[in-house]
């Protein structure tokens, strides 16, 4: 019995082999009714992976340009605010400047002033000085007593009158 089975194998492979034609046939029938169900589905339902591709694209582009544009608008809004940060750190070196140089020159000033107040510091006391020596050299000398003419007493009134005056200016 065993021979016989593999005889049958045998002669179904030998069936199959001797009629190519008709194979090839049936396995043409076979991938064209599965393209065929293929493209009908497609057709049918509306989805094509291409169209899908498609569109995937055009949203990828558009999302690219959209964030390209919103970056250049970033870049120079950025570069906008630099700029006028650059220009306001201009004004306050400026502003700076001329305040370096007014507070030089107001230093220029007070040392002139100082000097000049030292100087008047030093005037006065020179004048102080020859006042206390011209009235301790007063109070030294004894009175003179002459005698007096007629005519040289309104003079000696007015030399007297002179020497008061100054004194009570010096004071």
């Amino acid at each position: 019995m065993e021979a016989t089975s593999d005889d049958t194998k045998t002669n179904v492979l030998r069936r199959i082999g001797s009629q190519p034609v008709a194979l090839a046939a049936g396995a043409l029938i076979v991938v064209v009714l599965a393209a065929a169900s293929v493209g009908l589905w497609r057709a049918y339902t509306g989805n094509s992976p291409e169209q899908e591709r498609l569109t995937s694209l055009r949203q990828m582009q558009a999302r690219a340009t959209q964030a390209s544009e919103q970056l250049f608008e970033k870049t120079k809004s950025l570069e906008t605010s630099q700029q006028e940060t650059i220009d306001q750190l201009q004004a306050v070196q400026d502003q700076l400047q001329g305040l370096k140089r007014l507070v030089t020159a107001q230093q220029a000033d007070a040392k002139k002033l100082a000097e000049q107040v030292g100087g008047l510091t030093g005037a006065i006391d020179t004048l102080r000085q020859s006042f206390a020596s011209a009235q301790s050299a007063e109070s030294s000398d004894p009175p003179v007593t002459r005698k007096r003419s007629v005519r040289s007493e309104p003079r000696a009134k007015k030399a007297r009158h002179v020497v008061a005056h100054r004194k009570r200016a010096k004071s």
